[in-house]
């Protein structure tokens, strides 16, 4: 199947064509014709899959193939709401690439930066608005923005909008659209929370669903290197220089976390910058920038600021710490192994995670190559700690900090997971250049 066979305008794909693509992905060719026949739609698709294009590309195509309402000044028709600021950047600079020889205008409306431009940039014309939920509803509050004539919604990312407790802001946005319009829902899995508010916003949706639920790519290459959580940050500098690992974006569980772990890697004299909610709006652009361009060599980030990363060809993803979330580990190894594009997935693993070592492994239905570096050798006498609001000693090497050391509750990982005394952990992950694959045991030290 090709573009040209989907019905889009000699424009549209004008503009597809320059961008590099030919034919469309299994999200898009299915996409595509239920957004041009007017219908709802709930899609369930994993990070990487090319979603955005699936609804961007029918979108301008509906838009400009049809007269806006008579108003007195042109309104905005489609309405694109996004968990993130970077995401919500990407998915607009996408709006523009695919739309640039069509008379539609487009605007990013995201939070953690001044508000008066975008004021501004209202009072001109928008036909597609691509907005955080949270700065959506300031302009709101200001009475900058006219939701009365929109004719597309699409929720993007639905799944993260929920887990960032958005749902009440989207409720609150849904009550000042017109009952009459489209609705499109993308989501990476279907939760029951999302079942319940796709009910209540689809209309006879058609489902589509092109890749298995909490599957993992086949071209990601994922292994596990068992250390201690004080070894952490060496056996990390350790695999950078040792395979020469270039654009590796690696996961911490606290911005405090991504902070001291850049800073460190710097003065190992590898390049590296944090990303997360705490930066200004300006150094994260800048430090995606610089990063896609291949000047960075390390972008140390938390789960949410990682969220809008987009690179095709995104060689490594590190887990430092594994996420408190099953879910996660799917959506953070989901940046790599991208468009055909093979990648690599290391996680750093000490005993206090073991437990959400488990839980991913059964999530994802496979165990995961463990990898062990000589010099690097879990000390089997170190006992494992809990694992408290999200963090414990391994995430710096500093110690707990003392509210984290206060809670003095809530155990998340706290027993080494048993997975077969002696089983082949399965030869594929074998690191080139590395030890070869451990047999697992049921140790404490694995």
């Amino acid at each position: 199947m090709s573009f040209a066979s989907l019905g889009l305008s000699e424009e549209i794909l004008r503009a597809v064509i320059e961008r590099g693509y030919s034919q469309p992905t299994p999200i898009q060719a299915q996409a595509i014709p239920v957004v041009l026949s007017g219908g709802d739609l709930l899609a369930g698709a994993q990070t990487g899959t090319g979603k955005t294009a699936g609804f961007t590309l029918p979108i301008l195509q509906l838009l400009s193939s049809s007269a806006p309402p008579a108003a007195s000044k042109a309104p905005i028709r489609a309405l694109v709401l996004i968990p993130t600021r970077e995401l919500a950047a990407q998915v607009e600079e996408s709006v523009r690439d695919y739309g640039k020889y069509l008379k539609l205008n487009s605007m990013t409306m995201i939070g953690g930066v001044n508000i008066n431009p975008q004021i501004r940039q209202l009072q001109g014309r928008v036909d597609i608005l691509v907005a955080t939920p949270g700065r959506l509803l300031d302009h709101v509050q200001q009475k900058t923005v006219d939701l009365s004539h929109i004719e597309i919604l699409v929720l993007d990312e639905a799944d993260r909008m929920l887990d960032m407790g958005f749902i009440r802001d989207i409720k609150k946005i849904l009550a000042l659209l017109p009952k009459q319009r489209q609705n499109l829902l993308f989501s990476a899995t279907f939760s029951d929370e999302i079942k319940a508010l796709a009910d209540g916003l689809l209309t006879r949706p058609a489902l589509i669903e092109v890749a298995r639920r909490n599957a993992t790519a086949e071209l990601i290459e994922q292994k596990i290197y068992p250390v201690d959580r004080e070894k952490k940050r060496a056996l990390l500098t350790h695999l950078i220089k040792e395979h020469n690992w270039f654009q590796v974006l690696v996961f911490t569980r606290t911005k405090h976390g991504a902070n001291n772990l850049a800073e460190y890697l710097n003065k190992a004299g590898i390049s590296a910058m944090a990303i997360h909610g705490n930066k200004s709006q300006a150094a994260r652009t800048r430090a995606l920038a610089e990063f896609k361009s291949g000047k960075l060599q390390v972008l140390c980030a938390t789960d949410i600021a990682a969220r809008g990363i987009d690179i095709s060809e995104l060689p490594h993803v590190v887990n430092f710490e594994l996420p408190n979330v099953a879910e996660d580990y799917v959506h953070r190894i989901g940046r790599t192994g991208r468009a055909g594009s093979e990648g690599e997935a290391s996680s750093l693993v000490c005993i206090d995670e073991h437990k959400l070592l488990r839980d991913i492994e059964r999530l994802i239905k496979r165990e995961i190559p463990v990898v062990q570096v000589p010099g690097f050798e879990p000390d089997p006498s170190i006992k494992a700690e809990p694992i408290l609001n999200g963090q414990n000693r391994g995430q710096g090497g500093r110690g707990r900090s003392q509210s984290t050391a206060r809670a003095g509750q809530g155990r998340a990982g706290g027993q080494p997971r048993s997975s077969g005394a002696g089983k082949p952990a399965g030869g594929h992950g074998a690191s080139r250049g590395a030890a070869p694959v451990m047999h697992r045991s049921g140790g404490r030290g694995r």
